[in-house]
């Protein structure tokens, strides 16, 4: 795909506000229910996508995970469980829109638990802080933006619960932008700036991705989206 850095651009920011109609229809029209099981929650929104924007691909494994399964990684595949009543549940879905990729997540919460109800509020709070500093700091690496997160984490009483805090995103396949795994992730390893262009002379566009953990209590929530753009 050679389409200019403004058309690219573009094209990133419509998959984003199609993947956030997605999400807002998964709330209006109940899908995050007890007594469903997550892998059949992640089959609705599937064919949700399907009738809403035709889409039918995801550039990565479609992720539901409620109660303790929102402690484990996105490389993790735990057991299909059941969502309670009293439940956090969390989605990361990367659907892909005429080539292009959006990476969502967003998390619930059933019942009025206190705890729950504050990790869900802190999630896009620190979001927020974390793409300010990336707005504000003009070279920084992927290594200072997860420091940043992960205090910001620390600060409101969570635990980040991933190695990394993100990664490139753009057309599909996103992976084949930059073959070196660390420079594609905003973790400890990689000291080279986010603000570059790739070895196509593409400019790079990040998603920034908060998993927060209560190891404690047994429970993560987690919030995603574009970085870059927006």
């Amino acid at each position: 795909m050679a389409d200019d850095e403004s058309t690219r651009a573009a094209s990133l920011l419509d998959a984003q506000l199609k993947a956030e109609r997605l999400f807002a229809a998964i709330e209006t029209r109940g899908l995050v229910a007890p007594g469903e099981g997550e892998r059949a929650v992640s089959d609705r929104i599937r064919d949700l996508a399907d009738e809403l924007f035709g889409t039918t691909r995801h550039w990565h494994k479609r992720i539901v995970r409620s109660g303790p399964n929102t402690l484990a990684p996105y490389r993790e595949n735990p057991p299909d469980r059941v969502i309670g009543a009293d439940d956090i549940v969390f989605a990361d879905f990367g659907p892909i829109f005429e080539e292009y990729e959006a990476d969502f997540g967003r998390t619930f919460v059933l019942g009025d638990d206190p705890v729950k109800l504050r990790l869900r509020d802190d999630l896009p709070r620190i979001f927020a802080a974390g793409k300010r500093y990336f707005t504000d700091t003009p070279d920084i690496t992927g290594e200072r933006l997860y420091a940043e997160v992960e205090r910001l984490a620390a600060e409101a009483g969570w635990t980040l619960g991933g190695w990394h805090a993100g990664h490139l995103v753009g057309e599909f396949p996103h992976e084949k932008i930059d073959g070196a795994d660390t420079e594609s992730y905003i973790l400890p390893a990689n000291d080279t700036p986010l603000r570059r262009t790739d070895k196509a002379g593409r400019r790079c566009h990040w998603i920034l991705e908060i998993h927060l953990v209560d190891l404690e209590r047994g429970f993560g929530g987690f919030y995603e989206e574009l970085l870059t753009l927006g």
